[in-house]
């Protein structure tokens, strides 16, 4: 027989194991990452108002009523009560009405399109601040950062200054994907011919673990970048490393870089074609390929030539003629 002291320490053996984890979630270093934080603690806590009484109540009638308790009540024609009704129905309901108020609060102030108002809860965003812009490309299997306005890009590295608003333009080369960096915000899907977007901000100096959180193919597991939040200063130095690279991101480089490869490492690339990224999402990167915004506009101009001839004297003339012609041949 174990001695119950040791049966309790046994028992408290998974706490230990579970203090190794890394909750990075739950203690975020990102203002947005933060909020949703905070949204996850408050629901639980708002659910756990009924489950907790629920659990201990169904314990309690298990108890109370066992067989071998001669002495509680025995009322087999009991079958209602106006009070216990109100409180089976209403303490729940109010918990959803309260739950459904704050996922429609904080669905629309935490939408990633949204631009930032705030660095964090005790700082708000200064009037005239204009966000970094990263543009996000999700290739098989590794990660591509081009930086427009400082005319470089990186491979599998992503660096940031603290407290500066940052946002994400995010497509895809081939397959949809998943750009996640838990201690910056949630994840937002990264889809071929599609733009999606995340505003964001880092709020400690720090190195963050970014990842691919949707399974795209054989490399998937090693789809990994880590992601740097760092002074203004170290940012402008590390922009400045990039540009000593020497090489260029342009067409020819990116239709190489494009091809599946895994465990990629971190490279730099001191320019970046001005149209490389337009091209990527509109998937005519390639020589002879025609883009896709430009075949949607000609569509549109096809339409619209169509139905404005459909809708001229010559047109209606023509219709009019042939439907006499079909009714005298009928």
């Amino acid at each position: 027989m174990i001695p119950s002291i040791a049966r309790r320490g046994l028992s408290l053996l998974p706490l230990l194991w579970l203090a190794g984890c890394n909750t990075v979630v739950m203690n975020p270093s990102g203002d947005i990452a933060a909020q949703q934080a905070n949204l996850v603690v408050v629901s639980t806590l708002l659910m756990l108002l009924i489950v907790v009484p629920v659990i201990a109540l169904t314990l309690f009638f298990a108890w109370r009523y066992r067989a071998s308790n001669t002495s509680a009540t025995y009322d087999p024609d009991w079958d209602h009560s106006t009070k216990l009704e109100l409180v089976i129905w209403g303490a729940p309901l109010l918990i959803i009405i309260v739950l459904g108020l704050l996922t429609w609060i904080s669905t629309h102030k935490l939408d990633p399109y949204r631009p930032l108002s705030r660095i964090d809860e005790n700082r708000p965003l200064a009037a005239g601040v204009k966000p970094i812009e990263i543009q996000v490309v999700a290739l098989d299997w590794k990660w591509l950062f081009i930086y427009p306005e400082q005319g470089i890009a990186t491979v599998n590295e992503l660096v940031t200054p603290v407290d500066v608003p940052v946002r994400f333009k995010i497509t895809a080369s081939s397959v949809m994907n998943s750009f996640y960096i838990p201690a910056l915000a949630g994840q937002i899907y990264a889809m071929p011919s599609m733009e999606t977007e995340l505003n964001a901000v880092i709020n400690k100096v720090g190195v963050y673990d970014g990842f691919s959180a949707n399974f795209s193919g054989d490399g998937f597991s090693h789809m990994r970048f880590k992601y740097h939040g760092v002074s203004q200063g170290d940012f402008d130095q590390w922009v400045q490393k990039a540009k000593g690279a020497g090489n260029t991101l342009d067409r020819v480089s990116y239709l190489e870089l494009e091809k599946p490869s895994e465990r990629e490492p971190v490279r730099h690339y001191a320019g970046v074609s001005a149209d490389l990224y337009e091209a990527i999402l509109n998937r005519c990167v390639g020589d002879g390929k025609t883009c896709i915004n430009k075949m949607v506009a000609d569509d549109i101009v096809r339409a619209r030539t169509a139905a404005e001839l459909c809708f001229t004297p010559q047109a209606k003339t023509f219709s009019m003629k042939t439907e006499n012609a079909s009714a005298n041949a009928n």
